[in-house]
């Protein structure tokens, strides 16, 4: 799955905050995301961030 500065994201499972939905911050062989409700800042791999990605919710770059 191909990612952009800006895509909000839904997990499988849920932050510990309660919350899914994800907003990516850096894009790279490592992928910087942020939960939406609590804001905590978190760094995955692609082929991790992949496995774990339910639905690409928005696109704001495009």
């Amino acid at each position: 799955m191909k990612y952009n500065i800006g895509d909000r994201i839904k997990t499988k499972k849920k932050h510990v905050c309660g919350f899914d939905e994800w907003e990516v911050l850096r894009v790279g062989a490592e992928i910087k995301i942020r939960c939406v409700k609590c804001n905590r800042e978190v760094m995955v791999f692609k082929t991790e961030l992949d496995k774990k990605v339910k639905t690409l919710v928005h696109i704001e770059n495009q």
